[in-house]
């Protein structure tokens, strides 16, 4: 048998893929003939199908060696060094080929490919034209080029392409892939999906398909079957990290916390080095309250990209949870020194109202920065309003008018602010004041159904921009605009800052300054702002309410008050059940003073699992207090929440930021709170409440009288008694609790903040 005969009997073996027959040809030829470029080809290609593309490379390269005019081999290298991701050397091969091809659709096609594989978008698009010149009906080349238009952001002229390949070839599955990833970035969702859904019927098995269907889902908000495709698309591809990661960003968004811890976790198995991953894994852990897990996720985020400036954000949300003022800070800053953000900005002006090292004339100054900042550059965006001016609603002022009222808030749920909101939303006089809700809620509850029936109009704003939703108030004609959220998250200030409405307003968040020039009011009492205090530290003229900021409504079904747990333990037991954010170190100190003072009391505190809580043992113990006496309670549901008062005596208001809702809730169980009554109003909150529930004698001017209130009232049994068993008929009975007036407070507040703006020509 000659050598020839050799070549083609391999040949022969080789299409019918029997393998071993056909290398040992290839090999016989060459052992009587080592130059034979023909059986060196062959054999290379044999070796790339059979997965060894190293020996593949190098067999075609001695082809090539022995006959450097075969562009058949040059396109195959081509093909394998592209395969194996060295483009650049791919490109030169395929250059070759078409050099000794240059009629080659086929060529011209392979070298652009690899041309698009090595980034290099506008000289594929050319050499994909050049092949379709050669071979117009060429469906994959059609396919192929408005694949690249697309990533060149030509996505008409991409879409036109694609068109034609699925006139050439109806039942082409990628082309109806790459077709819906047009429609996608032209923000068609629907077409997309069609277009996902086409090509899923020809190739079910499509992981990239089913992964790009699931993010057309995702973003059209249809997360449930978002979840359905990234299962199976991950199923289909185990080695798909982003699959595993966008999954565990849908699971996170619909609360399934736990399946998405498994999802970010099989995303980092993949990639270990993808920072992204380890940030909302963090956020995931955050959410389910395992703070020591969260601060590793995002330092893990931060270590791997230290300019990933959300990640620094979130540490320090984490940080802060803890008592980490300083560290928390830090991050904010530093952050903001990589990006700066309004909502990171905002995030380092709340916790400020922690830190006792900031004074208000501090915090005053830092958001006023965070206007100039970010606000002042909207102000070009404010236009004239075009409200009625007259105050009555007519030229006789006989009837007065019906003003459009709107509240603006993500907290629209069972949160402290939706809590709080419920009694004044329910009692609006509708006839002089239409009540619009502009809502962020993601997740929304019982509540937010409740509230929904309270007003006139209701719009779910999640996902709106600040530009949309100031343009969406606007064309709602609202007189007043009423902030619930200041710089908290999902704060709209910068909604505010184009002021849509003519009055704007914060209130209930906390009770501070949003620093925005364009914000006309905040809502205040005497207790928390007595007259003559300094508001300079107010960018926003405040309006007392004539009794109480806070209008408080118990839980429906909640549990009744209990004998104080004293009487049968035999021992008083001390309690504050606010966010661990708000215990400061100065606190921790006076409630360990507080500890010695009694004998044998207890302490019961209220924060996430975490190492820090160790800290807290450490401190006290250091400070003379078995540490034994301590007991921390992690996040509870509201029912328990409730139940664990019956385990309370007495109540310690945290500072130099007290409770609001944690207050009421205590005197509601019965139990007194002692305050320390600062020099702001964020640091009066239990005054203003304790003031108005009659409980003056609770309120300590200084911290030698804390302590002093704490221990008497402990030291006193039967007084103890009296107090729990009248408290919550008190409460019922106290401003506190009087929503129809609190209504009518508030509005006469808005009434008299529109006639003041109606008279005022020049807003």
């Amino acid at each position: 048998m000659t050598i020839e005969q050799a070549v083609e009997m391999a040949v022969e073996h080789h299409r019918a893929g029997r393998v071993r027959e056909a290398e040992a040809l290839y090999r016989q030829v060459l052992g009587a003939q080592p130059g034979h470029a023909d059986a060196l080809h062959l054999l290379g290609v044999l070796a790339h199908q059979t997965g060894r593309a190293e020996t593949a490379i190098e067999l075609i390269r001695r082809a090539i060696d022995a006959r450097a005019d075969v562009g058949a081999y040059f396109g195959n290298l081509g093909l394998i060094l592209a395969g194996e991701g060295r483009f650049e050397e791919a490109i030169e091969a395929h250059l070759r080929a078409v050099e000794l091809q240059p009629d080659s659709a086929e060529a011209r096609g392979n070298f652009a490919a690899a041309l698009l594989g090595g980034g290099r978008l506008e000289e594929a698009a050319a050499e994909y034209r050049q092949s379709l010149s050669l071979k117009h009906d060429n469906a994959d080349a059609h396919n192929n080029l408005g694949h690249t238009l697309r990533l060149l952001g030509r996505l008409d002229a991409a879409m036109g392409e694609l068109r034609l390949a699925l006139s050439l070839r109806p039942n082409f599955p990628q082309a109806y892939n790459n077709l819906g990833n047009v429609w996608h970035e032209k923000g068609e969702l629907d077409q997309a999906i069609l277009a996902y859904r086409h090509a899923l019927a020809l190739q079910p098995d499509s992981a990239d398909t089913l992964g790009n269907l699931a993010l057309s889902l995702k973003r059209r908000g249809d997360l449930d079957e978002a979840i359905k495709a990234y299962k199976k698309a991950a199923a289909l591809r185990a080695e798909n990290w982003e699959v595993r990661f966008e999954l565990g960003e849908c699971l996170r968004t619909v609360g399934q916390l736990s399946e998405a811890v498994d999802a970010y976790r099989g995303a980092i198995a993949l990639r270990p080095d993808y920072a992204e991953a380890h940030n909302s894994l963090g956020i995931v852990y955050s959410e389910l309250g395992t703070i020591d897990d969260a601060i590793a996720a995002y330092q893990r985020a931060v270590a791997l990209r230290p300019e990933l400036a959300g990640a620094l954000n979130n540490l320090g949300n984490a940080l802060k949870d803890t008592g980490d003022f300083a560290g928390a800070i830090a991050c904010y800053r530093r952050a903001l020194e990589i990006e700066p953000n309004p909502f990171v900005a905002g995030n380092l002006l709340y916790t400020l109202h922690f830190d006792p090292q900031f004074d208000a004339q501090a915090v005053a100054a830092e958001h006023r920065e965070w206007n100039r900042i970010y606000a002042q550059p909207l102000a070009a965006s404010i236009r004239p309003h075009e409200n009625d001016r007259s105050p009555n609603g007519t030229s006789t002022g006989s009837v007065e008018s019906r003003l459009r009222v709107g509240y603006v808030s993500p907290d629209l749920r069972v949160h402290p602010v939706g809590r709080f909101i419920a009694p004044l939303l329910s009692h609006h006089n509708h006839g002089q004041y239409e009540i619009f809700a502009y809502c962020d809620v993601a997740r929304p509850d019982a509540l937010t159904q409740r509230l929904r029936g309270c007003v006139d109009t209701w719009r779910d704003t999640a996902g709106l921009s600040d530009d949309a939703l100031a343009d969406l108030v606007r064309g709602d004609r609202i007189d007043i605009l009423v902030d619930l959220a200041m710089h908290m998250g999902g704060t709209r200030m910068l909604a505010f800052a184009r002021k849509p409405a003519p009055v704007q307003v914060t209130y209930l968040a906390y009770v501070s300054t949003t620093g925005l020039e364009t914000m006309d009011y905040r809502v205040t009492d005497t207790y928390l702002d007595p007259p003559g205090s300094d508001e300079s530290i107010y960018s926003e003229k405040s309006i007392r309410l004539p009794h109480s900021y806070w209008c408080y409504e118990p839980p429906i079904g909640g549990p009744p008050v209990n004998p104080p747990p004293a009487t049968g333990k035999g021992r008083v037991t001390f309690g504050c059940l606010n966010n661990f954010a708000k215990v400061s170190g100065q606190a921790m100190a006076t409630w360990a003073e507080i500890l010695r003072r009694i004998p044998d009391s207890e302490l019961i505190l209220h924060s996430g699992e975490g190492s820090h809580r160790q800290r807290v043992r450490d401190r006290f113990a250091q400070a003379g207090v078995d540490p034994r006496r301590l007991h921390i309670v992690g996040r509870l549901p509201i029912e328990d929440y409730f139940q664990q008062y019956h385990q309370i005596d007495i109540a310690l208001d945290p500072f130099p930021y007290p409770g609001g809702t944690t207050t009421c809730d205590a005197l509601w169980m019965g139990v007194p709170v002692v305050t320390l009554a600062g020099k702001t109003a964020a640091s009066r909150g239990g005054v203003s409440i304790l003031s108005n529930a009659g409980l003056p004698e609770m309120i300590a001017p200084d911290l030698g009288q804390y302590i002093e209130i704490a221990a008497a009232i402990a030291s006193d049994l039967p007084r103890l008694t009296k107090v729990r068993s009248t408290l919550r008929q008190r409460m019922a009975e106290s401003p506190l609790m009087n929503a129809p007036q609190f209504a009518r407070e508030v509005e006469a507040a808005f009434r008299q903040m529109w006639k003041d703006w109606c008279r005022d020509r020049s807003q």
